[in-house]
């Protein structure tokens, strides 16, 4: 029988009882969430950099605020966006259900790129993007903006799908994210990249 990696490191950690249940009413969403595995993964990037302050892109479900909250500070705040109003409904839900201060998180309905355009230069420690892979070259723009010098893009999904390594996949999404790819490794003075195959991937880019 072979080994399925990615099956192994997504249930190597258990999820706690409001993320099962966010992710439960995500698949019922179909939205695309953190994989168990990418999400700790996200939660260990976060406690590095002791983020104080995180956006994410893509609410979804909330189970990757979730995970993210309990990698940040303490004191640290989510600014955590979706341009669908019932997924941020539903994150709203799964957040209070778990007793999250409301100081600690900002959920927010809106184009994701219009939110970023309006943050602050060189404020934050961490972006992770969740979003729809056709603006990503846009995020990434904004990211480095916004980010800290050290401060880390986070790609979650990078694989989407599994499609990205294949290259007979061609659909404008798999595309884009193949191209994000070879855009951040040839910005050398900009970005330090590594990739890690974690659940259907995630990519880190480290503003130099």
């Amino acid at each position: 029988m072979k080994f399925d990696a990615a099956q192994f490191s997504d249930s190597y950690i258990a999820e706690d009882p409001h993320q099962v249940l966010a992710r439960e009413k995500g698949i019922e969403l179909g939205v695309i969430d953190a994989t168990p595995g990418s999400g700790a993964y996200l939660r260990f990037v976060a406690s590095l950099l002791s983020a104080q302050s995180v956006v994410e892109i893509g609410t979804g479900s909330g189970v990757g605020t979730l995970w993210l909250l309990k990698g940040i500070m303490s004191s640290g705040v989510i600014t955590t966006i979706d341009p669908e109003v019932q997924h941020i409904q539903i994150a709203k839900q799964v957040l209070i259900d778990a007793d999250i201060a409301p100081n600690r998180y900002r959920l927010i309905t809106s184009d994701y790129l219009e939110v970023m355009r309006k943050l602050a230069d060189r404020a934050y420690d961490l972006v992770v993007f969740r979003g729809n892979p056709e603006d990503i070259l846009d995020v990434i723009d904004e990211a480095h903006r916004i980010l800290r010098v050290g401060g880390i893009l986070a790609i979650d999904h990078f694989y989407g799908g599994g499609k990205v390594p294949d290259p007979a996949q061609r659909d404008p999404k798999t595309v884009a994210l193949r191209d994000a790819g070879k855009f951040l490794k040839s910005q050398n003075e900009h970005w330090s990249i590594s990739l890690n195959p974690i659940g259907d991937a995630v990519l880190l880019a480290t503003k130099l």
